[in-house]
């Protein structure tokens, strides 16, 4: 799923294609439990609108629209929201991938997943969201109207202080990855990030938030921090369905310490990298240097 790397590398490299640019028609899939607001509706309200801004929230997307409307872009697990002419061999069918060699490959072209194709005015280059799994979501809100969703969420990951942090786990006997998880503590922060988060900061993920320390909540809070910015400058995680709007992929995933790397050995002490379920959820951890 992307993470607030991921969501905010997709914002830097779209916001060109939409800031400033008036929306002359809005295609759209039949509809399905991916529109939070219904297509037709979406249609009329964002004919000739102009996209003033995008911003980021957590994972949400965020445009804000010349009447003082918005719409709310969430990736969901497989979502993909990007420009027109990119290629990556993730955009393609999993019969073509396997049919056609990187070189032959065609730029991407719209197809039965591709639920918004935002088409504009000045006749420049389309904007897509595709998503195989419909788990993603597309909500309009009128002037003055808040997303119960965005309403929920807690401080943004990059922007979370140690003394916030603790306030929020001061009484929570939750283990600390799954509260890392949960949004309304801090927004933005899934699997990857967290896993690598509690590395870094060399807590176990087993440990209940409320006995936490100060100074072991500031030590997490930058931890989230740094792991956070360095996925940004390096293009997000592309582990699974992940593509930059440019059609690259990120490259995060070669700089992990624990996620996924169950029984290899630690970077810092050559321990077996252990692995287990905290809910629904995987978690990687290194015994001896997460206490």
């Amino acid at each position: 799923m992307p993470e607030l790397p991921e969501v905010e590398v997709t914002r830097r490299c779209v916001a060109p294609l939409f800031e400033g640019r008036q929306i002359a028609q809005l295609r759209t899939t039949r509809d399905s439990y991916f529109f939070r607001t219904k297509p037709r509706a979406l249609q009329r309200r964002l004919k000739q609108r102009t996209v003033q801004k995008l911003t980021r929230r957590g994972k949400y997307l965020i445009a804000s629209l010349d009447d003082g409307s918005t719409l709310v872009l969430h990736l969901g697990m497989t979502g993909q929201l990007f420009g027109e002419g990119v290629s990556s061999p993730r955009l393609l069918s999993a019969t073509a991938r396997a049919s056609l060699d990187p070189e032959k490959q065609e730029s991407f072209k719209p197809d039965a997943h591709t639920h918004l194709q935002f088409e504009f005015a000045d006749g420049g280059p389309r904007v897509f969201f595709r998503d195989v799994r419909k788990f993603g979501k597309v909500h309009w809100l009128a002037p003055d109207q808040e997303d119960p969703r965005l309403a929920k969420l807690g401080p943004d990951a990059l922007k979370i202080t140690g003394r916030q942090l603790a306030r929020s786990l001061s009484s929570r006997k939750t283990p600390i990855k799954s509260l890392l998880l949960d949004q309304s503590v801090l927004a933005g922060v899934g699997n990857i990030y967290a896993d690598e988060a509690l590395f870094h900061a060399g807590i176990d993920p087993r440990r209940a938030g409320a006995d936490l320390k100060a100074e072991e909540c500031q030590a997490l809070v930058k931890a989230v921090r740094r792991v956070l910015r360095r996925s940004i400058q390096t293009g997000g995680s592309s582990i699974s369905d992940y593509i930059n709007p440019d059609g690259a992929d990120g490259q995060f995933q070669d700089e992990r310490c624990v996620y996924g790397l169950t029984g290899q050995p630690c970077s810092q002490c050559q321990s077996p990298i252990q692995r287990l379920r905290q809910g629904q959820r995987s978690t990687h951890y290194c015994p001896a240097c997460q206490i």
